[in-house]
């Protein structure tokens, strides 16, 4: 077992926050009616992807209904019809659909987690929970050794990409505010890029349309060139 391997056992055994753990359990138990038939994961969400990856996307958190119910991080949910479409016209998934953990999705020189491994409610973590996340999230950053381009989905991901590499001693002094296409350069040569959120409200909106989120993923895949 590799030590990414491990690390996402642990991850997913994890039971540091009361509020999110009642909350992932009770919509696993009630469901909702269009997924009545489905035995819910109800537990953290590991991350998924190439643990070779130069690109590393980062999302705020699994969705009650979507990476809480199907166990793999943006699946089964809107965010993740658009998420993926996008990575495999870029070239980086070799299918456009993540529907489920046994649908045959791979991706390539990518990987995508969370900042929070637990569904909250409202989609809205605590600090505290965030915080009690933390360690993992840096400890994937440590063993994602090759990432060379984080694109991080929504501010929320953005600050908390920028928190850890500056507690890894990465971050320039001078950090921009969070903007979709904001491109940050790390003091080790690393980028990281921000991206507006694929939820339905913004590609509803049209806040963030199609084109958009292509032309980040284009705009990593030319620097990973």
């Amino acid at each position: 077992m590799t030590a990414l391997e491990r690390l996402n056992r642990q991850i997913v055994a994890c039971r540091l926050c009361p509020r999110l753990v009642s909350y992932r359990e009770q919509v696993a138990r009630e469901k909702v009616r269009r997924f009545q038939d489905w035995r819910y994961w109800g537990r953290p969400l590991p991350g998924f992807g190439d643990p070779h990856a130069r690109l590393w996307v980062v999302g705020l958190a699994p969705a009650a209904h979507g990476g809480n119910r199907t166990g793999r991080i943006f699946t089964g949910d809107r965010s993740g019809d658009w998420l993926y479409a996008a990575l495999h016209r870029a070239g980086f998934a070799n299918q456009p659909t993540s529907l489920s953990r046994d649908d045959g999705l791979r991706l390539r020189d990518a990987y995508v987690s969370a900042v929070v491994r637990c569904a909250p409610p409202d989609n809205k973590p605590t600090v505290d929970e965030r915080d009690r996340c933390a360690p993992y999230f840096a400890e994937e950053m440590r063993l994602l050794e090759r990432v060379r381009v984080f694109v991080a989905l929504g501010g929320f991901a953005f600050s908390n990409v920028l928190r850890a590499l500056r507690n890894a001693g990465e971050m320039p002094r001078f950090a921009p505010k969070f903007g979709h296409g904001v491109v940050l350069e790390t003091g080790s040569g690393r980028a990281v890029v921000g991206c507006y959120h694929p939820s339905q409200q913004n590609t509803f909106s049209g806040r963030l349309t199609e084109k958009m989120l292509e032309d980040v993923f284009r705009l990593a895949k030319n620097r990973l060139a």
